[in-house]
């Protein structure tokens, strides 16, 4: 498995930016494709962005389309999640998860590694 370690949270006025960062060990980070999911207070986790191995295919939940992208340097072991206008009700807590292989991936059930997660407070 891989290790994954998540920074770039913080508290930010709605309409506000933050760009997340999950750092990977362990084994061959090109490998595997990345999402990020985000959990908020009483509510299930959600799906919020994934990306293939190549960077090639990347896949959003419709509410964050045109605001929210997903990248990632293979040579640097790292996934971003870059947050443009952000709402307040998107504050969560916001997951990194990893999985071996490429294809449509978009449930915390397709992903086997995990992050420790980083909050992000969006404040109206």
């Amino acid at each position: 498995q891989v290790q994954l370690v998540e920074s770039g949270g913080g508290l930010v006025q709605a309409g506000g930016s933050l760009r997340l960062s999950c750092a990977a060990s362990g084994r061959t980070f090109s490998g595997y494709s990345m999402g990020w999911f985000r959990q908020a207070p009483g509510k299930e986790r959600e799906f919020v962005a994934s990306i293939s191995w190549s960077g090639r295919w990347t896949y959003y939940r419709d509410s964050v389309k045109g605001r929210f992208t997903i990248s990632r340097d293979n040579a640097k072991n790292t996934v971003y999640l870059q947050m443009n206008s952000l709402k307040p009700e998107e504050t969560a807590v916001y997951y990194c998860a990893a999985r071996s292989g490429t294809g449509y991936y978009t449930s915390a059930s397709d992903f086997s590694s995990w992050g420790q997660g980083t909050q992000v407070t969006v404040s109206s």
